[in-house]
């Protein structure tokens, strides 16, 4: 068994068992197996990209409630809350609500939505305890994960049905949200496990900044299971969930009731299966088949009643090294039947359609000599708007010491065009339409290079640099069409990105640990020659963050005491003008017993109130909440 196996069996029993994960040293977590960057599991010291991984011991110590909150726990992520349950998030630029450039996978289940090629996140839910870690990757995956991996690649993990054989109960509120969730986890023969679970999340409404409430309180709950066998050379999972809820909106959702107008609340639901079967073969090769169908319903009243089925098939094969060669390919073939009701704004024609998108891969890792690895990848992508696409990639690494590693990449992806792109009208009772989809949009392109350094030069200091810089090309604008009698989305814009990304690790005692994260940004976008940019041009492309940085503290105080403390600044954005906001995150912990644990968490513990997104007139303010928790694993 190598080391990292070993750490990483470690690292699940101290979770098992109710044990703090700092217990383990910095180089044991630097050799957490990662699979986002090169498709097969490696230490995350070796990953020759900027990755940042969340443990589920870093949820559980930062008390957060939702997926979206954990992600804030990543450095490279600018995440912007916009109402109680809405989140937009995004990597390196191109922040806003209808976020398209960041791939989002949950155990290998892509969750975006072919509407927008964005994540409704009030729609996406885990049992938390159950993570057992995301991937998040800053920059362009699309040799391995496809089109729309352009500027990142969140890569939610959560833990084997082998590794949750006991029941835990989780209760908790505060003055701002509720949440009671339940999982029981049992054997399956000698070599199996399974759980299931259920959890319900219950929000109350935000505020304006002149104390006006917003109708944005929101209720879901979700259930689900997990099944895991391992046989021989053969693993076999199984799991699924079902959901169901809904939140309020602002108009125009409106009815009347007794004389009384009220807003329509937006109701979601949905529900997925997946299956994933690996197989060891005797050459040091294996093979992977992953399939599932996932259904995602949403409704919203004055806008559109949508419903998407998307079956998807993903097969991969990780072959024996011949010499210094480790090869990897495979194939994805994705289907999506969206059937759309109209309503009275806007409209999406065909309302009922089709798609398909196929593409096949395969990356070859070069050992040219013990301190160096060169890969070579490339996937093709076929889609029904544009065609085939290729997306290229190279990476080098070099491990100059036995402890740091420096890398360099080069990459081309894509966003490849959805419904809202190509078949978007406004008004929906047109013709004639003032605004419709571009019949000629094309892909958004984007060239990436990268070049970054890991290490790890004391035994109680890690850190990550990365500098990055992209080149965009045909990204989305709003035209006068040719004919002069309606608006239409085009690609007219370019220019590029450059930044910098920093995190890292210092064990200031055996019990106390520092985590910093710092990124900046620096975005030049300009109209090509003839353009309208009606939609606000530049502006329409995100609203970021020139900088912004983390500080972490992680303190068992006492054997049975635990406090952490977490620091975020995000620096004012531009359009619409958002001041910038600290924000502080305290949370206290008391084991009462080794299968009971209590805690209290407070965020925006020295701020009133802050907006995060969106324009003045309309969007939340997110004030101090208070937040009381009790964990049973029994």
């Amino acid at each position: 068994m190598t080391a990292g196996v070993l750490v990483v069996a470690q690292a699940t029993v101290a979770n098992s068992q109710g044990l703090q994960l700092i217990d383990l040293s910095l180089e044991e977590l630097g050799n957490i197996r990662v699979t986002s960057v090169s498709g097969r599991a490696e230490p995350l010291s070796d990953a020759a990209a900027s990755v940042f991984v969340i443990t589920g011991d870093d949820i559980r110590r930062t008390g957060v409630t939702s997926l979206p909150e954990a992600l804030r726990l990543a450095p490279n992520l600018v995440v912007a809350r916009t109402s109680a349950s809405e989140y937009s998030i995004s990597a390196r630029g191109f922040n806003n609500p209808a976020g398209n450039k960041v791939l989002t996978l949950i155990d290998g289940r892509t969750v975006y939505s072919p509407l927008f090629s964005g994540v409704f996140w009030d729609a996406q839910e885990v049992l938390l305890e159950d993570v057992e870690r995301i991937e998040v990757i800053s920059g362009p995956g699309g040799t391995l994960w496809g089109t729309n991996a352009v500027n990142g690649v969140i890569n939610i993990i959560t833990r084997s049905a082998r590794d949750t054989q006991s029941t835990l109960v989780a209760v908790g509120g505060g003055n701002a949200e509720r949440l009671a969730s339940a999982r029981y986890g049992g054997r399956l023969g000698a070599n199996g496990g399974f759980r299931v679970y259920g959890r319900y999340f219950d929000r109350d409404q935000t505020s304006l900044e002149n104390g006006a409430a917003v109708d944005d309180e929101g209720h879901i709950g979700q259930v689900g299971f997990r099944a895991d066998w391992e046989r021989a050379t053969d693993q076999f999972t199984v799991q699924g969930d079902v959901y169901g809820g809904d939140k309020g909106q602002p108009a125009p959702g409106m009815f009347t009731l007794n004389g009384i107008s009220r807003l329509n609340p937006i109701s979601i639901a949905g529900m997925n299966v997946l299956t994933r079967w690996e197989h060891r073969l005797d050459d040091d090769s294996n093979l992977t088949l992953l399939a599932y169908y996932d259904r995602t319903e949403r409704d919203a009243p004055g806008t559109l009643d949508d419903t998407l089925d998307v079956l998807d098939v993903q097969f991969q094969h990780l072959l024996a090294p011949i010499g210094p060669h480790t090869v990897t390919w495979g194939a994805d073939y994705r289907y999506g039947k969206d059937r759309i009701i109209n309503d009275d704004f806007v409209a999406f024609l065909p309302a009922d359609t089709g798609r398909t998108w196929g593409s096949l891969f395969a990356q070859d890792e070069i050992v040219l000599r013990d301190d160096v690895r060169l890969t070579f990848g490339a996937r093709i992508e076929r889609n029904d708007y544009t065609g085939s696409e290729f997306l290229p990639s190279a990476r080098v690494a070099f491990r100059f010491t036995d402890d740091h590693l420096l890398w360099a990449a080069g990459s081309r992806t894509v966003r490849a065009p959805s419904r809202i792109d190509r078949e978007f009208y406004f008004p929906a009772d047109g013709p004639p339409f003032l605004l419709q989809g571009g019949a000629g949009f094309r892909s958004e392109v984007a060239q990436v290079y990268e070049v970054g350094v890991r290490g790890q030069p004391l035994a109680r200091l890690t850190y990550a640099l990365t500098a990055f810089h992209t080149e965009y090309d045909h990204l989305r604008t709003l035209e006068i069409a040719p004919t002069g009698d309606f608006l239409e989305f085009a690609n007219e814009m370019d220019g590029s990105t450059n930044g910098f990304e920093m995190w890292g690790s210092y064990q200031a005692t055996d019990s106390w640990r520092l985590s910093v994260g710092f990124t900046t940004l620096n975005k030049d976008l300009e109209l090509k020659p003839g353009s309208d940019g009606l939609n606000g041009g530049v502006a329409a492309e995100g609203n970021d963050p020139d900088h912004s940085w983390h500080l972490r503290s992680m303190h068992t105080l006492a054997e049975r005491w635990e406090l952490d403390v977490t620091v975020r600044g995000i620096a004012s954005l531009p359009l619409p003008a958002v001041p910038s906001y600290t924000a502080v995150d305290v949370r206290l912990a008391w084991r009462l017993r080794p299968d009971i644990e209590l805690s209290v968490m407070s965020e925006n513990v020295l701020d009133d109130s802050h907006a995060e997104f969106s324009d003045p007139l309309t969007r939340s303010e997110f004030g101090r909440t208070v937040f009381l928790k009790v964990v049973a694993r029994m």
